[in-house]
């Protein structure tokens, strides 16, 4: 019996050494394949989840040891303080809470280095749990065996990594396992012991038997393709450009550009660095806007045009606000180019610009571009503070009645910001109307077209993106055909979808806030953005406010800032309730209902985390205390469970008639058992076992109970009455296992 036992335990650990063997072989193409770094720390948290899996540690331990492990390699690889200070925690938690809110918004590109990579630990840590499912639980491993296969294939075929020995060595690790499994359940389905002779009969010659076959395999001549490689040809098609307009275009790589005058196409992600920014709090950073759409892309309203320049510490000499009392919070961000660009990016609410070498900067009027006057020999601008007011945008200023004969909605004020083309497919106005014909003001008929983008209908897509053919508008397409695209498809649609119905956009570009990458000592927040943050988005026009920003794209969220103000009023918004006889006074809040719901649900997830980050840190020693005590309980109950775990069992039970509880019920008493120390050996059958716990309790319960048992077993179910002619005996039983 101990041999056959040993023999086991071996098997076993050689089930767990080729296991890991064939995780390993998904890892390995990461270092090639990915900019994954580090690969031994993942590959030892396998070693270790395997290690404890096999030796059975319990539950709590090997958890406890597992996030350790991974708490001290993710201080190890991204954070400088040590292990044992709390601060670098605190760290963690906040970009744990960061890059869950772009997980609730989408925002997948967004996510930080090392969120990645505890998402990683977690994802290798169930893959171990399923592993060892598979391999001990199921005696199962083909399906696993086969993805890994496929895995390897398509990696070989579609990329530069060679996998040609991957696939050697993963066809001989995944036939001995099968091999192994496939004597285990005939062990099993036989109810045979394990021979104390397995390694001699059936292991060598197994492995043996795999590995010649794959040498002849691999040695013998082999038989030309019958099909030529289909791959050189889905390769081209994929980039090939169409001229009927269906194609997907060329690929570009993203990033900014200044030529947006042919839009559409698919484009490869880059992950250069172009700015480090440490700013209070997330935000967009604008570099230029466009207002000429021509059917295909935006153009410049005019070549050279006018240019205002200012020093560095003067005020900006544009303000798109004209609400005079907007709420405004004064904030300062810090921003480190580095390429060499001649402009530089800017926020809401731009007040002061300032940087260490003195240079001063001029305006584009037409872009609202900021480029550096005098750089000289200078190859870009260099490092800059900018001043600002983060803006509250008034909601009841953006809901009042538009006066056509505003003085700020001049003829060519109109004229410039609802420009479209002659040749634009009335379907899309039409679409704009069917929209909004039940919205009363500008913001409601905005936050309508704003909402559209967010039906099911319209995927983010940044590959399979078409171009416009030569007789074809790019939002026509994109609203009626194909609704699949990225920023540009949908911040360009919503454009102009309002200036069709009169209502005055224009479209921005510049980048999304980047990749949160931790505090700074000065208590601000440190962002990253590459060329993948590049993005567009939509300004819209109110004359009671100014220039306000919207977010159509799907998967972002819009940064600005909104506020009722229902406390105060807004210039000119008095009048406006008052032109309104056909509603009482008290039915004015339900009108802004509406509204107010979606602005605070788009804010919803924002102010959850804020909350739960401000809570964290104000009673975290109340929370530690608290974590503490209920560990502790835990631990107690569970060192105690011999106490009172039995009563509870009894409690459980003792209502239940049916005869149908008592299979489950002589389970429950075989666990306990096996807690209060009579343990049941693998090769002991279910007779033995009773006489064993009958001899060590000087009883006959046990052999009665198991006698019922394996009728149940046998017969596949039991005489009426079986569970109560039983159950005192397994109450009996259970009370002697009381510690």
């Amino acid at each position: 019996m101990n041999g056959g036992k040993l023999q086991s335990n071996i098997l076993n650990m050689w089930l767990y050494i080729c296991g890991f063997l064939l995780l390993w072989e998904w890892l390995r193409p990461l270092k090639q394949l990915t900019d994954t770094a580090n690969l031994t720390v993942f590959i030892i948290f396998l070693v270790v989840s395997l290690v404890l899996a096999y030796f059975k540690v319990n539950i709590f331990v090997r958890n406890g040891i597992k996030l350790l492990y991974v708490l001290y390699t993710i201080n190890l690889l991204y954070f400088e303080d040590s292990f044992f200070k709390l601060k670098w925690f605190f760290y963690v938690t906040d970009s744990v809470i960061e890059n869950m809110r772009a997980v609730f918004q989408g925002s997948w590109v967004s996510l930080t280095d090392d969120f990645r990579s505890i998402l990683f630990f977690i994802l290798l840590g169930l893959m171990a749990y399923l592993l060892r499912y598979w391999l001990i639980s199921r005696r199962q491993i083909f399906v696993f065996f086969f993805m890994t296969l496929l895995y390897i294939t398509v990696l070989d075929t579609f990329t530069s990594y060679e996998a040609e020995f991957a696939i050697v060595r993963t066809i001989v690790i995944g036939f001995a396992l099968m091999g192994i499994l496939t004597f285990y359940r005939i062990l099993d389905r036989e109810n045979l012991q394990m021979p104390a002779a397995f390694a001699r009969k059936w292991l060598i010659p197994l492995v043996g038997m795999v590995c010649v076959s794959i040498i002849i395999g691999y040695a013998a001549p082999k038989a030309s393709p019958i099909w030529p490689d289909p791959v050189p040809y889905i390769k081209s098609y994929s980039q090939d450009n169409r001229e009927d307009g269906n194609g997907s275009g060329g690929i570009r790589k993203v990033g900014y550009g200044m030529d947006d005058s042919t839009l559409g196409g698919p484009f490869m992600p880059d992950d250069t660095v172009v700015y480090e920014t440490e700013a209070d709090h997330r935000q967009y950073w604008k570099v230029e806007t466009k207002d000429v759409y021509t059917g295909k892309g935006w153009v410049i309203a005019e070549e050279n045009g006018e240019k205002i320049a200012f020093a560095q510490g003067e005020e900006f000499p544009i303000s798109n606000y004209t609400d005079e009392e907007m709420t405004v919070d004064e904030r300062t961000a810090t921003i480190r180019p580095f390429l060499q660009y001649p402009h530089i990016i800017y926020p809401l609410g731009l007040k002061v610009v300032e940087n260490d070498i003195g240079h001063s900067y001029e305006v584009d009027l037409s872009l609202e571009k900021i480029s550096g006057a005098d750089l000289g020999n200078l190859p870009g601008i260099g490092q800059y503070t900018v001043e600002y007011e983060s803006p509250r945008f008034s909601i009841r200023g953006m809901m009042s009645t538009v006066d056509q004969n505003h003085p700020l909605l001049t003829e060519d004020f109109l004229a410039r910001y609802t420009q479209l083309p002659d040749e634009l497919p009335e379907r899309v106005r039409d679409l704009a109307l069917e929209l909004t014909q039940d919205k009363e003001n500008w913001y409601e008929k905005a936050k309508a077209i704003e909402d559209y983008f967010g039906r099911v209908d319209f995927q983010y897509d940044q590959k399979d993106v078409a171009v416009p053919g030569r007789n074809e508008d790019y939002v026509d397409q994109f609203l009626f055909e194909t609704q699949k695209g990225y920023c540009d498809n949908f911040s360009t649609s919503m454009v102009v979808m309002l200036r069709s119905i009169g209502i005055p956009a224009r479209w921005v570009k510049g980048y999304t806030e980047g990749d949160f990458r931790g505090m700074t000592d000065s208590g601000k927040r440190l962002y990253v953005i590459t060329n993948n943050n590049a993005h567009s988005w939509v300004e819209v026009f109110f004359p009671e406010v100014g220039w306000v920003p919207f977010e159509p794209t799907k998967g972002f969220s819009n940064n600005a800032q909104f506020t009722f103000d229902l406390d105060s009023e807004q210039p000119g918004q008095q009048d406006d309730v008052l032109e309104a006889p056909e509603a009482p006074e008290v039915d004015k809040p339900e009108e802004t209902d509406a509204p107010e719901q979606s602005a605070q649900t788009s804010f919803s997830w924002k102010d959850t985390f804020d909350k739960t980050t401000q809570f964290l840190r104000t009673n975290w020693l109340w929370f530690a205390a608290a974590i503490a005590v209920f560990t502790l309980t835990t631990y107690i109950l569970y060192k105690k469970r011999l106490k009172w775990l039995p009563y509870f069992l009894i409690f459980r039970y003792r209502r239940r008639k049916k005869d149908e509880d008592f299979p489950e019920a002589y389970i429950a008493l075989l666990t306990q058992l096996n807690r209060y120390g009579l343990k049941r050996n693998q090769e002991q059958t279910l007779r033995e076992y009773a006489r064993y716990v009958d001899h060590y309790f000087s009883s006959g319960e046990m052999s009665a109970l198991t006698s019922t048992y394996e009728q149940y077993l046998y017969k596949g179910k039991l005489q009426e009455g079986s569970w109560e002619n039983t159950k005192e005996l397994w109450e009996n039983l259970i009370k002697k296992t009381i510690a």
